[in-house]
Parts: C-alpha cells; sequence; structure tokens
C-alpha cells in the first residue's frame, strides 16, 4: 500500500547505525530493551512472590490473571486513545503508571508477607499501564521506518528486545534465588523509569497533526470495520485467542511449579525461558536476510511448535531437553511475528493502526486471563500432566484451523505498495507506466488475499 509514514531519517556519515535506524527509532529500541530486562524476571519474580508467602498454584493462577485481565479492560480504549493524542505521552504516562505499580509490590515484598489481594491490585495497575502502552507503541514503531525496511527494521527490533529478555530472565531468575523476589521487581520498577525518561525525548515534529474524529465509541467502530473486512486478520486474532491463554498458563503457571517439584527451583526455569530468548534473536537474525513471499503462511506454520514446551513440562523433559524445545518454539514465533507485523504494515492504514493494534491485542488475550486463573482448577481435575498435554493440543488445533482460510495462504508481499504477483502483471498490462507503478489504495487489500 502506499505508505503514509514518514521514514527515518539518514543518519550523517561514519555511523554504523542504518540509514533508516534513525533517532526515534533508537530511542524506541533502547527503552523497550531496558524495560525487556526488568520486566522478564519481574513476571517471574511474581510467581515466586506468591509461593513465598504460602500461595498455592491457584493464587499463582490468580495473580497471573490479574495481570492480563486489564488487558481485555481496557485495551480498545488505549488503541482508540493512542489514535488520538500523541502517542509518545501515552506511552511515558503508562510507564509512569508501571514504575509506580512495580515499586509498590516491590515494598510490600520486601517489607514482610504482602496479602493476595495487595498482590493482585498492583499487578492489575501494572497490566492496566500495559493496555495503554501496546497500541500506541507499536503505532510510534512503525512511524519510524519506510515499508521497504520495515521487514528489517522489525526483526531487529524484536532481535534487540528478546536478546533483552533472555539476560532478564536468567538474570531473574538468578537474583530471586539469591536475594528473593522483591529487588527483581524493583528493579523493573527503575527499569520503567528509565524507559519513560527516554522515551520522552522522542521527536514528534514530523507527525502530521490528526483530524478530529467524530467521538471514542466512532473510533472504536472505524477499527472494527477494518478488522472484521480482513477475514485473515480475525481469523489470526481468533487463533490468537485461544493460543496465547494456554501458552500462558503453561508458562506462568505450570512451569515456575514444574520447576519447583522436578527442575530443581527457579534458576532451571529462569534458563529455560532465557532459551527461548535465544531461539527469538535466532528468528530475529533469520528474518533480516530472509523475505518469504507468502507471509501469513509461513508465520501461521511457525505457530505449530509453540505447543512443544507444553509438551516438554508433561512429560517432564530435562532441563537440557527443556531449553532446546523452548529455542526451537522461540525461533518459530520470532518468524511469525516479524511477518505478522509487516503484514499489518503493509495493509492497516496508519491513522487507524493503534486501534487495529488494540483489537488484535484484545482478541490474542482475550482469554488468557480466563486461561491462567483456571489453571489452578484444572491441575485439580485432570492432573498436571495432562493439562499441558491439553495446552498442547489447543495450540496446534486452531493454528490447523487458520490454514484454511484463502487469505492466510494467498497474502503476499508487497513491492512499493503491491503485492509482487500484482505488480508483476499491472506491468504487463497496463497502458502506461504511470498506471502500471501507481499503489494500491491504502485501505483494500491486494486482489490476492481478497478471497472474499
Amino acid at each position: 500500500m502506499s505508505s503514509p509514514r514518514t521514514a527515518a531519517p539518514r543518519t550523517p556519515a561514519g555511523r554504523r547505525r542504518p540509514d533508516w535506524a534513525g533517532r526515534n527509532y533508537s530511542l524506541l529500541t533502547g527503552a523497550a530493551i531496558i524495560t525487556n530486562l526488568g520486566s522478564q524476571g519481574a513476571h517471574i519474580a511474581a510467581a515466586f512472590a506468591v509461593m513465598q508467602t504460602g500461595g498455592s498454584v491457584g493464587d499463582v493462577g490468580l495473580i497471573a490473571a490479574a495481570r492480563t485481565l486489564p488487558l481485555v479492560l481496557f485495551l480498545l480504549i488505549g488503541g482508540a486513545v493512542a489514535d488520538r493524542l500523541p502517542r509518545h505521552r501515552v506511552m511515558v504516562a503508562a510507564n509512569v503508571l508501571n514504575c509506580l505499580s512495580q515499586a509498590a509490590f516491590a515494598v510490600l515484598v520486601l517489607a514482610g508477607e504482602p496479602r493476595l489481594w495487595q498482590m493482585m491490585l498492583l499487578t492489575a495497575l501494572c497490566g492496566t499501564g500495559t493496555a495503554f502502552f501496546n497500541p500506541a507503541a507499536e503505532g510510534m514503531l512503525l512511524s519510524t521506518v519506510s515499508g521497504e525496511h520495515s521487514n528489517r527494521a522489525f526483526a531487529l527490533f524484536r532481535m534487540a528486545i528478546n536478546g533483552a529478555g533472555i539476560g532478564g530472565a536468567a538474570l531473574g531468575g538468578a537474583m530471586i534465588a539469591a536475594v528473593g523476589p522483591g529487588w527483581v521487581l524493583a528493579a523493573d520498577a527503575a527499569a520503567f523509569a528509565v524507559a519513560g525518561a527516554l522515551r520522552s525525548f522522542l521527536d514528534v515534529s514530523h507527525v502530521p497533526d490528526r483530524a478530529p474524529g467524530g467521538g471514542l465509541l466512532s473510533d472504536l467502530r472505524e477499527g472494527w470495520v477494518e478488522v472484521r473486512t480482513r477475514p485473515w486478520l480475525w481469523s489470526i486474532v481468533l487463533q490468537f485467542s485461544v493460543v496465547v491463554a494456554v501458552v500462558g498458563a503453561a508458562d506462568a503457571v505450570y512451569g515456575p511449579l514444574v520447576a519447583r517439584d522436578q527442575l530443581g527451583g527457579p534458576a532451571p526455569w529462569g534458563v529455560a525461558l532465557a532459551f527461548f530468548g535465544v531461539g527469538t534473536i535466532a528468528g530475529a537474525v533469520l528474518m533480516m536476510a530472509w523475505k518469504p513471499r507468502r507471509l501469513l503462511l509461513v508465520g501461521t506454520l511457525c505457530v505449530f511448535p509453540l505447543a512443544l514446551p507444553s509438551a516438554g513440562l508433561a512429560v517432564p523433559l530435562p532441563v537440557w531437553g527443556l531449553c532446546l524445545v523452548m529455542f526451537v518454539s522461540g525461533a518459530a514465533i520470532e518468524v511469525f511475528g516479524v511477518n505478522w507485523m509487516t503484514a499489518m504494515h503493509q495493509e492497516i492504514p496508519e491513522e487507524k493502526f493503534s486501534r487495529v493494534t488494540a483489537y488484535d491485542w484484545f482478541g490474542s488475550v482475550s482469554m488468557l486471563p480466563l486461561a491462567t486463573a483456571l489453571a489452578g482448577p484444572a491441575e485439580a481435575a485432570f492432573g498436571r500432566t495432562d493439562a499441558l498435554w491439553g495446552c498442547a493440543v489447543l495450540v496446534v488445533v486452531p493454528t490447523a484451523l487458520v490454514l484454511l482460510v484463502p487469505d492466510v495462504r494467498r497474502m503476499t508481499r508487497r513491492t512499493h505498495g503491491k503485492t509482487i504477483a500484482t505488480a508483476a502483471r499491472d506491468q504487463a498490462s497496463a497502458p502506461s507506466p504511470s498506471l502500471a507503478m501507481a499503489p494500491a489504495p491504502a485501505e483494500q487489500a491486494p486482489a490476492e488475499t481478497a478471497g472474499r
């Protein structure tokens, strides 16, 4: 599509930074690295903070649910707000809320025995910040690069933050074992403070003023129209509503419990999560050079390996085996992630991107609070092993169903606003070069992806 996004300015000669990686892209990447270093360890720390006070598996699930429930409640509002207000201000405000909530959580844990309701409340506040941050952040990142460089920019960005996730998970697990979860939560609060400060320096002078909309509900309706008229979009969002739920339950609830009972404690689980991060870096490196023509077909095939960690925990595999399957699943989901964001970049109008992203996030996490809250009862009813095998099956089945959607199989990468196939066909048949090179309308999917 013809992208209204402004490419990042070229950097002066002699710098090693690529031309397309301008000041905003570097600030966003640096801030994301810092927050990932803190958050990866903090997620593990929250689970072990509950268990440290004698909490049950159900209590661990409730904490995980408290983190994700605000995403369901506020993501759509966050997307509409991000398309109305300056996105960098929304991001900074969300970082402030995250910082304050995690700092209070850390103080409670370090001061003594926090109550479950207090931990749930503070975790929910942190989740609320995330609900407003995520749609704004993705829209802001997309505004820093042109479509020509989007694949490489997404891959490099994700490689950087996932590299931080490796260190964050491994360091977090080690710190929990050495000094306890409270200090890991405090480090996460500090990371949010630093990241918010960096994001406050973003240069938004090149971003055009947005036309006033017709109100919040009108904005949400416009975003919904963009989603429901694209089968490739809503079908994958539905797929991930199940996949994210069961993977989240396995990682946030069953993983720490298996680590405690059968792997030797939090440190091995932190190492396994770090190997997932190593896999994502490997996937990002691959995507720096590989540009598959059928974006969503390749991406969807790479979702199947997400069933491997749940299966590995069900066996359970030794630590080295679990690390191996985590590596494979990390590499695979990174290939999906870059292709997914590239598809969104070429198909969704920039002025509606945050709202569409909010629907994407909303659908993807809508079942996560329920899944994490039911993880404990499911273990009691079926046993931990059967519950984990069920998680693996619920990754495979919806992913296979998505491959039945024609748009998912047919969507192709665009060149200069068109899919490769469309550009070649038009070049051969158009009456003039100017018409042949005219970009497809931003609001329409190309013929190859229509299927409707």
